[in-house]
């Protein structure tokens, strides 16, 4: 309970800081209070008697200052939203179509998957990018084409 109080401040300090209603400094002092005592009540679950209590605070204190990065570092969130996000599409598939029946297939489902995220992250169309791959591999001499973007490319 006390853990989801320091949550629930944290996630308010964050609400504020994108809303401009605290500036960045403002935002890690606000922070200090919440990281003491979130660290106190880790430290204190290490040694609660219940077993896997103890070993879930154990290994985020293992994670130590990683855990806090966003308030170190601006533009990182405290949330996981932006990683999940890219998944959602996965996941919503693989629920529809009850998997793959293949090894092939299921290669083929996260080639195919991992190349729409891509190309939607890089603000490319997924639907030019499928049909330059499709006539590259027909053309005879190609070099194919690539996900990385020209920019970014060596050379």
């Amino acid at each position: 309970m006390a853990l989801l109080v320091q949550t629930k401040k944290l996630f308010r300090c964050f609400r504020e800081l994108c809303a401009d209603k605290l500036t960045w400094p403002e935002f890690q002092t606000a922070m200090e209070p919440v990281i003491s005592e979130v660290m106190q009540l880790l430290q204190a679950g290490t040694k609660c008697g219940q077993p896997k209590t103890e070993s879930t605070c154990r290994n985020i204190l293992t994670l130590g200052s990683a855990l806090w990065t966003f308030v170190r570092v601006p533009g990182i969130t405290p949330d996981n939203n932006a990683a999940e996000r890219p998944l959602r599409r996965a996941v919503i598939w693989r629920r529809k179509s009850f998997g793959t029946q293949s090894q092939a297939g299921s290669r083929f489902v996260e080639r195919i998957l991992t190349t729409v995220t891509t190309l939607r992250q890089q603000g490319r169309n997924v639907l030019d990018y499928l049909t330059s791959i499709c006539s590259s591999a027909a053309a005879p001499n190609s070099d194919g084409i690539s996900l990385v973007p020209e920019l970014l490319r060596p050379g």
